[in-house]
């Protein structure tokens, strides 16, 4: 519940300071863990609750159409062409430029983590963010499932559900089964967009060869790695 709490009272904040964008990505989850935690609660609880949620998903869509209808602008920043066999490109060079002490929620838009060689890239990305943004509340996982290894996806998410609770960062998990798009959005305005999603590292060739822990040794398989920046959202009037 404080996590929700957090979350959404930070969404007001960024709201009235007119960081739009900041504010749409801590409204969204901090509703989703305000809905997560009502189970527990009794039913005046959950009436309050329920009434509250409606109250900040009002206004969450509000800033979700503005967005749409193009009161977002993006400037491209950088674009990286990844050759077959290339090396440089651990997370470390790829996204710690956006990864900083403004970040306080990240939204991981990817649909394949599910695998175990891509769960551990996400628990790779989520060590880096942990280390670099000293300020992050929230990480946010939409992805999509797979029946053969739906059991590890489930367990190994909660693991790390688990421990990020232990560096106060609350991570939220979607699933979609409709999902394409393989895109990073930092609430500082970052947003990386990626042809493989995290998953664009070769397999390594041992256990005991160069690149099998350093990821900037590490062979990559061809991608494009595209960054942007938000620009400023034109002001929103509140209903």
């Amino acid at each position: 519940m404080d996590a929700a709490k957090d979350l959404l009272k930070r969404a007001v904040e960024l709201d009235s300071a007119q960081r739009y964008s900041e504010a749409l990505i801590c409204y969204e989850e901090g509703i989703q863990n305000l809905l997560r935690v009502m189970g527990g609660c009794s039913e005046e609880e959950k009436k309050e609750l329920r009434k509250k949620a409606e109250e900040y998903l009002a206004r969450a869509e509000v800033l979700k159409q503005e967005a749409r209808d193009g009161d977002v602008a993006t400037e491209k920043v950088r674009c990286v062409q990844v050759r077959p066999g290339d090396k440089g490109h651990s997370y470390s060079s790829v996204f710690g430029g956006c990864m900083d002490g403004n970040v306080e929620s990240i939204s991981v838009r990817d649909p394949y983590i599910r695998a175990r060689h891509q769960l551990h890239n996400f628990v790779r990305f989520c060590e880096l963010a942990v280390r670099n943004c000293r300020r992050l509340k929230a990480i946010c996982l939409i992805t999509g499932r797979e029946p053969q290894t739906e059991s590890l996806q489930a367990s190994s998410l909660k693991e790390l559900e688990e421990s990020l609770k232990d560096y106060s960062v609350v991570l939220t998990v979607e699933y979609s089964d409709t999902l394409h798009d393989r895109e990073i959005r930092f609430s500082n305005g970052w947003i990386v967009r990626m042809g493989r999603g995290l998953d664009y590292f070769q397999k390594s060739k041992g256990q005991f060869t160069i690149g099998c822990n350093d990821f900037d040794l590490r062979p990559c398989h061809e991608t494009t790695i595209e960054i942007y920046h938000r620009l400023n959202m034109k002001s929103v009037n509140k209903t």
